[in-house]
Order: C-alpha cells, then sequence, then structure tokens
C-alpha cells in the first residue's frame, strides 16, 4: 500500500510539469497509470492537451478517460512525457521495459523536450544492473542475440506469459530479460547492444530523462540532469 501511494504521490508531483495546449506522452507502467488517471482528471476540469500514448494499454486507459490522442503523423515533437523506469542512477541513466512497451517508450523519449520520470523510493539504485535489462528483439534472431548476449555476461532469458508462450510486445517481437548484475560500463553496453543485429531496441535510456521524481516516505525528491537535486514537496 505505501508503495503505491509513493507511486500516486510522484505522478501527482509530475502534473505541474504540463501546460494548457501542450502534446504529452503518456508512459506504461504503474506508476504512469498514476499519471495518466490524474491527467484525465484535469482533462475532465478543462485542461486542454493532446496525448501520444506509448503502449497499447495507455492508450486504452488514456481513451477510457477522455483524454483526447494525436500520433506522431500528426506531431513530431512532444511538450513532455511523464514516465516510469525501472532503476534510475546518480546520472539519471534508467532501464526500463519491465512492463514490455520499451522500443514506444524510447521513441517517445527521443521525441520529447521535457522527459520527466516518476518512480517510487525502490528503484533509485547506485549502479544499474540488479533489475534485468530488457533487450526487445526480432523472432527470427533469438537464439544468435541470446548466445551473443551471454558472452557479455549476462544471464539470458526469453520473456514468457504466464501460459509459457513468449511475451509479444506491441510490435510483435521478443523480449530477452538479461541479468548482468551491476552494469560497470552502462554507456559501452548501450553501444554493444544498439550495435547487435537482430536487437530492436534495448533498456538502457542514457541522457534522456530531464527531471526524476523520486516519491519515499518523506515526500517527493526532484532530481535534475543538470541543475543538481532539490527536494519539493507532494
Amino acid at each position: 500500500m505505501a508503495n503505491d501511494q509513493e507511486k500516486e504521490a510522484a505522478a501527482r508531483a509530475s502534473l505541474r510539469f504540463v501546460e494548457d495546449g501542450q502534446v504529452v506522452g503518456l508512459g506504461t507502467g504503474s506508476t504512469a497509470a498514476h499519471f495518466i488517471q490524474l491527467l484525465g482528471e484535469r482533462v475532465k476540469e478543462g485542461l486542454r492537451v493532446r496525448g501520444i500514448p506509448t503502449s497499447v494499454r495507455s492508450d486504452a486507459l488514456a481513451k477510457g478517460l477522455g483524454i483526447p490522442l494525436t500520433t506522431f503523423v500528426e506531431c513530431q515533437e512532444i511538450a513532455v512525457t511523464v514516465d516510469g523506469a525501472d532503476e534510475v542512477d546518480p546520472k539519471l541513466r534508467l532501464i526500463k521495459g519491465g512492463g514490455g512497451a520499451l522500443l514506444r517508450e524510447k521513441i517517445v523519449a527521443s521525441a520529447t523536450r521535457k522527459l520527466v520520470i516518476v518512480v517510487d523510493a525502490s528503484k533509485r539504485v547506485a549502479t544499474l544492473g540488479k533489475f534485468p535489462l530488457p533487450v526487445e528483439i526480432i523472432k527470427f534472431s533469438r537464439a544468435l542475440v541470446t548466445k551473443k548476449i551471454a558472452a557479455l555476461g549476462a544471464e539470458v532469458r526469453l520473456r514468457t506469459k504466464d501460459d509459457g508462450k513468449p511475451y509479444l510486445t506491441d510490435e510483435n517481437n521478443y523480449i530477452l530479460d538479461c541479468h548482468f548484475g551491476k552494469i560497470a560500463d552502462v554507456d559501452g553496453l548501450a553501444r554493444e547492444l544498439s550495435d547487435m543485429p537482430g536487437v530492436v531496441e534495448h533498456g538502457l535510456f542514457i541522457g534522456m530523462a530531464n527531471i526524476v521524481l523520486v516519491a519515499g516516505e518523506k515526500g517527493v525528491v526532484e532530481l535534475r540532469a543538470v541543475t543538481g537535486n532539490q527536494e519539493i514537496l507532494k
């Protein structure tokens, strides 16, 4: 319960970055869902925004709440995106993709002027890697990419559903969950994975987050990529 309250607190704090008339990126995951629900309340109160969802789930949630949506066909720049993360390090580098939406999340983030990440305190780490790194791959490459990533020092597992069948992303790809342990060279690993044929995208988000809102027992702490850290109120 406390963890869920922290997620909601972080999501609520992110609303101050959303302004009337903006195009807003809608993240995926439990904390991002809180944001979408709160944004829906603001829309009912008269806030005018258009959303670009990062997943089929977020799309359905936003539509159910009456949030107007748009696409990259109509708009190629997003003012602010609010999304969650599985891990955040002191340099605001992220591991994302636990919810299976890393490809669309990274595309949306790349088109965003201000990326706001909302997390509870458990997601803040000194070194990335305790959470298994998701890597989205095309089905044809599974055996080859699994071998190559394992050679980099990871224990690699194909993500499956409850019925044991492979999990499929919104783009109909597989996800490999790669257990590296503490990642010593985050930037280097990101480059190696990006250069690997068969890899569609990986869950390392480097140099993308502008603001991270971390909710804990004492309130919400704001971390910024450039100006340093400061504590804000709930």
